[in-house]
């Protein structure tokens, strides 16, 4: 086979897998309207059509999906093969590409990413911003992060943070025009910041404790966010109260920017967890990263 005709069937792949010619141009480093024409050229070239487009998605037509279930994990296996060969070199090389949120990017994953890159130059990481509960597999990530209640029972996992609370948060201004909650039933009277999850579209009730008691509470709002730190910046701005985590709070409150609230309705939860298929396992810089990650006490 002629080795455009490789090239040509590897970007299909992209694409179908994708659905987005948008997302798959950007993995493969090239321009939309160069994928766009090669997968023109190979359904010219076979006779048939692949993909099926519309203005809001990609998919493949029953040709299309034949195809990529029968090639591609020939590919995978190829790529796997070829990963595989790091295990004889001298030091870790290879790409991780991770999905974690914004807060577990930015409060566990970098800081300690700033320590392990420099120690291993061969080795890149991928940290794929993703506030929803994405199937790792599915869309062909090497790991996860998630908190240890949302973890997936077939996945192996690793502890990599802390236990960690959120805060209940509004300005000062707010609350010279409105009441302090003193319950969290009170909330449902009060403007709130939502938090709409990305994979499920569904917003985020708040989660209390206290005495053993479990309470989850719909607020309702103005404004809705699927990033935590634009919650941040909408609560920073007085558009109403918010539920976030305590670490990126607390410098706000300590400078009298943000007023805390109910609080001994918030217990700590379960940290973040790095989960993965066991297939990971047996890459050295893989497992050079997860030991880098770990969280140690």
């Amino acid at each position: 086979m002629a080795r455009e005709n490789i090239n040509d069937l590897l970007a299909f792949i992209a694409v179908a897998r994708e659905r987005s010619f948008t997302r798959a141009a950007a993995r493969m480093g090239v321009s939309q309207s160069a994928l766009s024409h090669t997968i023109r050229q190979l359904e010219a070239r076979l006779g048939v059509r692949l993909l099926t487009r519309t203005t809001r998605a990609v998919s493949p037509t029953e040709a299309g999906e034949r195809l990529l279930q029968g090639i591609g994990p020939h590919f995978d296996e190829i790529e796997a093969q070829v990963d595989a060969l790091n295990d004889l070199r001298d030091t870790p090389a290879g790409t991780i590409r991770i999905s974690a949120s914004d807060y577990a990017i930015s409060s566990i994953l970098w800081p300690k990413l700033q320590k392990f890159l420099p120690r291993y130059p061969d080795i890149k990481v991928e940290l794929m911003l993703d506030n929803g509960l994405t199937d790792i597999v599915t869309e062909r990530y090497d790991a996860g992060v998630r908190m240890g209640e949302q973890l997936a029972k077939d996945m192996i996992s690793a502890r990599i943070g802390p236990d960690f609370r959120f805060a209940v948060v509004g300005t000062p201004v707010y609350f010279a025009e409105h009441p302090v909650p003193d319950h969290p039933q009170d909330l449902v009277q009060h403007r709130c910041i939502n938090y709409r999850f990305q994979t499920s579209g569904g917003l985020w009730a708040w989660d209390f404790e206290k005495d053993g008691r479990e309470l989850k509470i719909r607020v309702d709002g103005q404004l809705a966010f699927n990033n935590i730190f634009h919650v941040l910046d909408a609560v920073l701005a007085g558009a109403g109260l918010a539920f976030v985590p305590e670490e990126i709070a607390r410098d706000h409150i300590r400078a009298g920017q943000l007023i805390r609230v109910l609080e001994d309705w918030c217990a700590y939860w379960d940290g973040f967890y790095l989960y993965y298929p066991s297939r990971r396992q047996s890459s050295p810089a893989f497992v050079a990263l997860l030991d880098a990650l770990r969280h140690r006490t």
